[in-house]
């Protein structure tokens, strides 16, 4: 692409510039007086000296839309009544993502990385915990989320929170051991401080290592359950300020969760083992298992385990309760990638992922701790992505993503952009988008369905059309702060797949790619859209509504470069798009052929590069392919790719 430098535009101006040519004559830009005396060799025009107003301090660039997964994720919140997620980074962003088209960015001054999210559930209101030790409550009530209290920690580093459902105080757990508690209204620290040595027993002079967990009992509120990583577990009881129980176990602990009745909990360990706990025997174990674990052959200890990081314990009213967590894999299998497990019943399901798993949240039916939870879907937050599972289907599958988290899921190979669109336009293109499903995926709809989608803040519409190296083409909303993916064109439905051996004509023009796309024409008024790829080929698309079968017209067109042979076609009034092939000659050096009707000047190694599809082709509601144009193989020479493309589709042209 041709660059050309600003400054030197505007010095061409300022030289080709005529003065008024009269001595009252005057410039906007402040230049010199009037009445200024024309140079030598002006013969006699008048010229005004132009003084250059504009600065390089009147332009900036900024940003307009943000895209893409949010970078090194950290921390992961879900509201279970508004159903809206919450993620936090490293680089102290949070985002806030809700059903399609509901994406919202917020920043953290300091940069510090997110610890820890917590929701105030059905309240518009969020609380972010900060690698810095300090605590954030954002309001999310308004446009652009804004924090609204912040508490900072000076003496101790906050390494747990935990605010309970329809509470006004959040606890705060430290490495030091001690657990604080914050008034959620005024966003005060109270008075009341949970000391780690009044926490555990007397006699105990070894430090319990960090709170690794905080949770209020289901059965009753004033009753505070507070992990320590050294294995020790307390009960504490609020309002008589003692422990009412106290559990050890000598493997760390990660992770606790709540049997829904309160009368049972499960701890998470550094040797991939589960300890089940009933309140009414805590001297051991109500249950001990090592899921991934083999039995050892001489005694009945199984082998040691990675770490459970994370367990969660989710009852249902109608079938056994689901166990679900992260880690807890053999030592022997080095190579298995990060998973995450399901226990239902007798049932162990092994999830493998793409990336390690940051986090997870299991979805639930009630946001009250003392009812069976219902669970539906698994939120899991990876280092490089986010999947949603399905747990109402017993294969578990996942939900199709609707968040545009990669925009080069296949490598970006073209752009064009689109101001002013009509602004129907964006509603039109998202609807017929999200009617696209794809197949594998859960049938059901994507549970995070919070917010509400407003067309962005600009006064126009925006929209970016991107091309990729697999023959997809995407439509994104940029009206808006974030991205967002409308629609999904995949032009090598047109074309019949390649078997192995096949294409070797396609492989001497490229290599890779053959669907690649090079060059895209829109109209967004007459939504008449135009694409052309690296196996040179030009498809025609039409917009409609309404889903249709039928064969798609080709045109295969010879090209040879002698300038006096080429034929040129006696001038006259267009057709529409589908009857351009009647146009063209059908012998000489620009010949053209349909795929119904062969031409005389096509020889037999006139082949195109890829075969378009000859029988009748289903085509869902959105673009539709109404003619292929392929340039083909002339005397063993493949084809040039097409460099230009103009489209006119007033003349239909």
């Amino acid at each position: 692409m041709k660059k050309f430098n600003f400054r030197k535009v505007l010095d061409g101006l300022t030289a080709s510039s005529p003065g008024s040519g009269s001595s009252s004559g005057s410039n906007s830009g402040g230049g010199a007086g009037s009445g200024s005396v024309p140079p030598a060799g002006t013969a006699g025009v008048l010229r005004e000296e132009i003084q250059e107003t504009l600065t390089s301090e009147y332009f900036q660039i900024c940003k307009t839309v943000r895209h893409g997964f949010p970078h090194q994720p950290t921390a992961l919140a879900f509201d279970p009544v508004q159903k809206i997620l919450a993620i936090g980074t490293r680089t102290g962003a949070i985002r806030i993502l809700g059903r399609p088209g509901v994406d919202c960015y917020c920043q953290h001054e300091s940069g510090a990385a997110v610890l820890q999210l917590q929701f105030l559930i059905n309240e518009g209101a969020l609380v972010s915990a900060s690698s810095d030790d300090t605590l954030h409550l954002w309001n999310l009530r308004q446009k652009r989320p804004a924090i609204l209290h912040s508490l900072k920690f000076n003496r101790e580093r906050i390494t747990y929170c935990h605010l309970p459902f329809q509470s006004k105080w959040l606890y705060v757990g430290t490495e030091r051991g001690n657990t604080h508690i914050v008034n959620i209204e005024s966003f005060i620290l109270s008075g009341y401080v949970i000391m780690w040595n009044k926490a555990i027993e007397l006699s105990t002079k070894t430090h319990p290592g960090p709170v690794v967990h905080l949770s209020d009992s289901p059965r009753d509120e004033g009753k505070l359950l507070i992990g320590y990583e050294n294995g020790t577990v307390v009960f504490w009881d609020l309002k008589s300020k003692r422990a009412e129980l106290r559990v050890y176990y000598d493997e760390a602990i990660h992770s606790i969760d709540w049997h829904h009745e309160g009368k049972q909990f499960m701890c998470s360990h550094s040797d991939g083992s589960l300890t089940l706990w009933n309140l009414k025997s805590p001297s051991r174990p109500f249950q001990t298992t090592i899921p991934h674990g083999k039995s050892q052959r001489e005694g009945r200890k199984s082998e040691s385990c990675k770490p459970i990081l994370k367990v969660e314990y989710k009852t249902c009213k109608n079938s056994e309760p689901f166990i679900i967590f992260s880690g807890g894999l053999s030592y022997d299998k080095a190579c298995r990638r990060p998973s995450l497990t399901i226990m239902h019943g007798k049932a162990i399901t092994v999830l493998e992922m793409d990336h390690p798993i940051v986090e997870f949240l299991t979805l639930c039916e009630t946001p009250y701790p003392n009812e069976f939870q219902e669970p539906y879907a698994v939120v899991v937050l990876l280092e490089k992505d986010l999947i949603v599972v399905d747990l109402t289907q017993s294969n578990f599958p996942i939900f199709e993503n609707p968040y545009p988290m990669d925009i080069h899921e296949s490598p970006v190979t073209c752009t064009a952009y689109f101001a002013d669109c009509p602004p129907d336009l964006i509603l039109v293109l998202y609807s017929i988008g999200v009617k696209h499903k794809k197949q594998g995926y859960s049938n059901k709809e994507w549970p995070i369905s919070g917010g509400a989608w407003n067309l962005g803040a600009q006064t126009y519409p925006e929209i970016i059309i991107t091309g990729h190296a697999d023959g997809s083409i995407k439509f994104w909303d940029a009206s808006a702060i974030t991205l967002q993916m409308l629609y999904k064109l995949k032009t090598s439905k047109v074309f019949e797949k390649q078997k192995v051996g096949e294409g070797k004509q396609t492989c001497e023009i490229v290599e890779e790619d053959p669907f690649a796309i090079q060059m895209i024409y829109w109209c967004p008024e007459s939504r008449i859209f135009c694409v052309s790829g690296v196996s040179a080929y030009v498809i025609i698309y039409k917009f409609s509504r309404h889903e249709i079968t039928t064969e798609i017209v080709s045109l295969e067109v010879r090209l040879q470069y002698d300038v006096e042979d080429i034929i040129t076609p006696e001038p006259e009034t267009s057709p529409p798009f589908p009857d351009l092939s009647a146009q063209l000659p059908s012998s000489g050096s620009l010949s053209g052929s349909t795929n119904t009707v062969a031409s005389e000047g096509v020889t037999k190694d006139s082949i195109p590069c890829l075969n378009v599809k000859t029988r009748p082709v289903r085509m869902p509601p959105g673009y539709q392919a109404e003619l292929v144009i392929q340039l083909v193989w002339v005397d063993g020479e493949p084809p040039q790719q097409i460099t230009s493309l103009a489209v006119s589709s007033a003349y239909g042209m």
